[in-house]
């Protein structure tokens, strides 16, 4: 199974005025150039440096487009299939089956992540179930609740616009609302293989999958989160921490929002308390060594500590986690423009 999370937008196609060779459109507020041309059924990956230098004196800094400015697409939008797709609103939500039912109609809310591009890998998985806790008669497996956090975290991404990469996936389990999630052993790569036994062969599979698609991206905004839960001695309560590799500096940027996200929220909804998440390096992890985009590895937790458990356990906790990931990530684009 192949699954592609790609954004789309909240706005309405621009009325297009036909030329004799190219198509001309209208930018909307907030359009840029991947926007417009994804839009218009163009492939940016064959059409941007055409439409750049079809459109290079109406563009702005870092070619950038003005609202209400019109353009030219490049030759393949023209035509009666043109008009009819040009006519057509663009959808308010998609529906993403990866998802599962409950779940998979995603509502486009906003674009402020428009033109960023997040890969996400939840830890372990296919035979290896990383990390195992013992709740009650239950046992919990890390890379059952690792998923459903990195999955929720993908479908808050796409609401704000995101082209997000599921690199390790489950063809059924979708977002699940159990406290207790069933282990199974059927997650795939992202592009469909079977999930190797070997853990040197696992690490290599899915940063080769990583560093594949990065290229196809070069030039846009990429960060990549691995979701973990750590396995510590029963009595040790340990918060959400982070690591990076020494030499990124987006890294550690990335790494250090989140953090600052979960500062506030710990300091809002648990007062009596200190957070006490860290931000380190650690160039050792293979994923954070070899990804080509910079990495944060993040440890959701205690999986053997009973107060730690309720964290991920608890659907609405797994949920809350993913909403402040998703807030961290905001976060550190916004910086990340200034």
């Amino acid at each position: 199974m192949r699954t592609l999370i790609v954004f789309f937008t909240l706005f309405l196609s621009a009325t297009p005025l036909f030329s004799q060779s190219q198509t001309e459109v209208v930018a909307q507020q907030g359009d840029g150039i991947y926007l417009l041309l994804r839009r218009h059924g163009l492939d940016p990956s064959q059409h941007f440096q055409s439409f750049i230098e079809l459109n290079q004196p109406n563009l702005g800094q870092d070619n950038s487009l003005y609202a209400g400015k019109t353009y030219l697409l490049p030759e393949g939008a023209t035509g009666s299939a043109a008009t009819s797709k040009l006519a057509k609103a663009a959808p308010t939500f998609i529906t993403e089956p990866l998802f599962g039912k409950d779940y998979e109609r995603v509502e486009l809310l906003d674009n402020q992540l428009q033109g960023t591009v997040y890969y996400l890998l939840a830890g372990h998985s296919g035979p290896d179930p990383g990390a195992i806790g013992k709740y009650g008669p239950y046992q919990l497996s890390e890379d059952e609740y690792a998923y459903d956090v990195t999955i929720r975290l993908a479908r808050r991404l796409m609401e704000h616009g995101a082209t997000v990469y599921m690199i390790i996936q489950d063809p059924d389990d979708g977002i699940r609302d159990e406290n207790i999630l069933k282990m199974d052993n059927d997650e795939v790569s992202y592009f469909g293989e079977p999930v190797p036994h070997g853990q040197v062969q696992r690490l290599r599979t899915r940063v080769a999958d990583i560093n594949r698609l990065y290229l196809k991206h070069k030039g846009a905004h990429q960060r990549m989160l691995s979701v973990h839960i750590d396995s510590r001695s029963k009595g040790q309560n340990i918060d959400v921490f982070f690591y990076h590799h020494e030499n990124s500096p987006a890294g550690l940027a990335l790494a250090e929002q989140i953090h600052g996200v979960l500062t506030a929220k710990y300091n809002r909804y648990q007062p009596n308390r200190d957070y006490f998440g860290t931000v380190k390096p650690r160039s050792s992890l293979y994923v954070v060594k070899y990804s080509h985009p910079p990495t944060v590895f993040v440890e959701l937790g205690n999986i053997k500590n009973e107060k730690d458990q309720r964290r991920f356990v608890i659907p609405n906790n797994r949920q809350a986690l993913a909403n402040w990931l998703c807030e961290g990530i905001m976060a550190d684009y916004k910086a990340s423009k200034e």
